[in-house]
């Protein structure tokens, strides 16, 4: 006899299924986060107490510089996959994934390149940590473009074991590093167990990376790509400029302080530097199951990522010092002073990610490319403008009212996106 079932359970069973499985892929997601937020956190936490601020500064030079390489990376490689071949059929997503990471490997090996013969050139200490990013950089991207195939496929806990990997092995080479005890040792060590794991992500996906068709891909998703390659360097070449102009305004430890200070908020950092890994595939999916959710989707997404880092912040300052001591170390008294800004900033960044995920979902890249513009803008004029009026506070208030004011634009961009989709729907993803 088939067990009889009620009306109420016919009609909320799917939905019920729906929500499982969008809780099941964030999950992963939040998984896969923290496990790239402790790699991070360590790498920092490491060298910070190992170099000493200053040192640590060098460091963070060499990391923004990554931060830039990355969203090249990303913009021409793997934003245009999340976009356009999330849940499609798994032929056409095994294609694609070769293309894409093709076309990031290509990326590194052409970016390292140029970074490793700048290394060479400048000397002193930032020259041979730059050298160290420029070996590493084709491991460090492709691992990246692994993580967002998988998240594009709704395989969330591979992405989870690739970066469990990742740390793993991100263990015995730093303390390899710390024996060496110089900033190019860390570097390389963080970029080494990153190639251990971009070596693993072959292993799980049996797809090998095509880097003779990176100019194929590049040419098909030409419309979103170059768009998104612009977005992408505006944001993170924003974050790199005013590092440097901290550290010519105010002196290369304040750079440190500035990046001790976010290493506090790494968490949610970490959660916001990769975001579309979970949020522009499940937008996109939300967009083509109930458009009509979009809005909403995007409102609770970045509403709790605003929250939790104002909960994460208020935490922080109830922290005793000696705590902040043993993390930090020299780098603790410093970064201290910039954690309620850092943190406002952080909350308002959050708050406009929830939006930009929609724009994304949308393939609106005419306006979240106007957004990050005007976010990238703001975010130099208000860092370098705060460091000229008050130091490495003053820039710490100066990007947090910048964020906050992005923010807002990001939001009311998406309004009018909706709005015009509403009256004029346009399919914006490929499942070929």
């Amino acid at each position: 006899m088939t067990p009889m079932t009620t009306e109420g359970e016919k009609t909320t069973s799917p939905a019920g299924s729906a929500r499982r499985a969008l809780a099941g892929r964030l999950s992963w997601g939040l998984a896969d986060q923290a496990a790239s937020s402790v790699s991070n956190f360590a790498v920092g936490i490491y060298v910070a107490r190992s170099l000493g601020v200053t040192a640590f500064g060098v460091f963070s030079l060499a990391w923004v510089t990554y931060g830039v390489v990355l969203n090249v990376s990303r913009g021409l490689a793997t934003d245009p996959l999340v976009v356009r071949f999330s849940g499609v059929p798994e032929a056409s997503w095994r294609g694609a994934v070769a293309r894409s990471t093709g076309t990031a490997l290509g990326v590194g090996a052409a970016i390292g390149a140029v970074c490793l013969v700048a290394g060479l050139g400048l000397g002193g200490r930032l020259g041979p940590a730059f050298a160290a990013l420029g070996v590493m950089l084709p491991g460090l991207l492709l691992q990246d473009a692994w993580r967002f195939s998988f998240f594009a496929a709704g395989a969330g806990r591979k992405a989870f074991v690739n970066d469990v990997v990742w740390g793993v092995a991100l263990v015995p080479a730093l303390v390899v590093a710390a024996h060496v005890g110089s900033v190019a040792a860390f570097v390389l060590a963080w970029g080494a167990s990153a190639t251990v794991a971009a070596g693993y992500g072959y292993i799980q996906s049996g797809i090998r990376p095509r880097t003779t068709e990176a100019r194929g891909w590049l040419r098909e998703q030409r419309d979103l790509g170059y768009r998104y390659l612009v977005e992408n360097v505006s944001l993170s070449g924003a974050s790199q400029l005013r590092a440097y102009g901290l550290g010519a305004i105010v002196g290369i430890g304040a750079v440190g302080a500035v990046r001790g200070a976010e290493l506090l908020l790494g968490p949610f950092l970490a959660v916001l530097m990769g975001l579309s890994l979970v949020t522009v595939p499940e937008a996109a999916r939300v967009l083509r199951q109930a458009p009509h959710q979009l809005g909403r989707f995007c409102l609770l997404l970045g509403g709790g990522q605003a929250a939790g880092a104002l909960l994460w912040g208020a935490a922080l300052l109830l922290m005793p010092g000696r705590l902040g001591e043993l993390a930090l170390g020299d780098v603790w008294h410093s970064a201290s002073e910039l954690i309620v800004p850092i943190t406002l900033g952080v909350a308002g960044a959050g708050l406009g990610t929830g939006a930009a995920a929609g724009l994304r979902a949308l393939g609106a890249a005419r306006r979240s490319l106007r957004c990050q513009l005007f976010a990238s803008a703001c975010y130099v004029g208000g860092g370098l403008g705060g460091a000229a009026a008050a130091d490495t506070v003053g820039s710490a208030w100066g990007v947090a009212a910048a964020t906050v004011s992005s923010s807002a634009v990001w939001w009311l961009q998406l309004r009018s996106a909706l709005r015009e989709r509403h009256r004029d729907p346009i399919p914006e993803v490929r499942t070929s």
